[in-house]
């Protein structure tokens, strides 16, 4: 006799979901009822097999939220860390060893480059930076201690887009692997393996999570990679493993990514354009503006512009200060991808200052004009005329 209530459960094919389905339902896997006991089977383990055939119903719930995640990066498998900074470490140790070289985008000089050098020179790896919008630059860059390239696109804070599957064809071509840093875009935006890339790194802390109140990192690829990675990973010196309270807190931000990301895409471009009116903005940096020199890569390869752009303003670093502190619904942070509006100016995106990252030829000085919004779920119309009364007078 048929289960009338078990066929209700169960999905023909769960590849056949969109996105926005799939991050929400995949058997009932990483979608906890409550904190405490995160993989309650809703009706039955055989109505909550993933496509698979995995029960992810009865997974852990850090392990159960990192097959979501894969599947919906188009990856065979994940693996979760308690921080990004855990997941590039584990990614750098599980593709090069002490005396190798990992190459790297040229980009501008953060505390996040500062803590990639620290992470690489404790381990003796060798970090060097590049230009990898040419290529040119990563072939004479490689050498046979050479195993890894390494990306963020769309990059912090600039907003540069890199072609990920130029670069992934020219790595490959000289036996490198290629992990792309896909945070600023989210998995529903960009997904770096349709592309060409071997590993998707992830800072869950940002969209992802999309509240700022739990962290997380995750690294993406085939089954063979992340076992290789899981393995590593073991021996780190401390437990880097996501916990069940953070899982919880991910997977519920992990179900309404795709709205989010959706809205925080469609107020960023709003209010990109608006700056660009703006008599005292210089210039504007957002994938998805016309003016943007990387604008035709962004077509291709993302669905939209994600929420993060940043500008710089015709005035002094003082003058500056006292326009941002007249702002009244974007909140000081170095976080991004949160529901809430966020800004931070040049000094507090470089506040690893005191490295000497430029000496060592790894990044580039920000200019002092330089803030970077990160756009939250609030109506456009009033972050726009939010940041036009704090501009005026510049």
């Amino acid at each position: 006799m048929k289960d009338d209530k078990l066929d209700h459960c169960v999905a023909s094919d769960e590849n056949d979901f969109g996105f926005a389905t799939r991050a929400i339902f995949d058997g009932g896997a990483a979608q906890p009822r409550s904190r405490r006991n995160a993989a309650i089977p809703l009706c039955g383990r055989a109505a909550h097999g993933t496509a698979n055939g995995t029960d992810s119903q009865f997974l852990a719930p850090a392990d159960a939220l990192a097959k979501k995640l894969a599947g919906l990066e188009g990856a065979n498998d994940g693996l979760l860390f308690n921080s990004a900074a855990a997941a590039f470490t584990t990614l750098v140790l599980a593709t090069s060893s002490p005396g190798d070289r990992v190459i790297m985008h040229r980009s501008a000089c953060t505390a996040t480059t500062a803590l990639m050098q620290n992470i690489t020179s404790r381990i003796g790896v060798e970090m060097i930076a590049v230009d990898l919008t040419d290529l040119e630059n990563l072939r004479q860059a490689a050498t046979g201690r050479s195993h890894l390239v390494f990306f963020e696109t769309p990059s912090n804070p600039l907003n540069e887009v890199l072609d990920i599957r130029e670069v992934s064809r020219a790595a490959h071509q000289l036996d490198l692997k290629v992990a792309v840093d896909a945070t600023f875009a989210s998995p529903a935006l960009q997904r770096p393996l349709e592309h060409g890339a071997d590993v998707v790194l992830h800072s869950l802390t940002r969209y992802v999570n999309g509240h700022g109140d739990t962290m997380g990192g995750g690294l993406f690829s085939t089954e063979e990679f992340i076992n290789g990675a899981r393995r590593t990973a073991l021996t780190l010196r401390d437990d880097t493993t996501l916990s069940t309270d953070a899982a919880y807190m991910v997977s519920r931000g992990l179900s309404t990514l795709a709205l989010r990301m959706a809205r925080h895409s469609a107020s960023a471009h709003a209010v990109a354009l608006s700056l660009e009116s703006h008599p005292a903005v210089k210039w504007v940096r957002y994938p998805f503006l016309n003016s943007h020199p990387d604008y035709s890569v962004a077509l291709r390869q993302m669905a939209a512009g994600s929420g993060m752009l940043a500008f710089g303003l015709r005035a002094d670093e003082r003058a500056i200060g006292k326009a941002i502190g007249k702002l009244r619904l974007f909140s000081p942070a170095l976080n991004a991808g949160e529901v809430g509006s966020l800004f931070c100016t040049c000094g507090d995106i470089s506040q690893a200052q005191h490295v000497a990252l430029v000496d060592a030829d790894l990044c580039d000085h920000l200019g002092t004009d330089v803030v970077r919004l990160s756009i939250g779920l609030e109506d456009a119309e009033d972050l726009i005329e939010d940041l036009w009364q704090a501009l005026d007078g510049l």
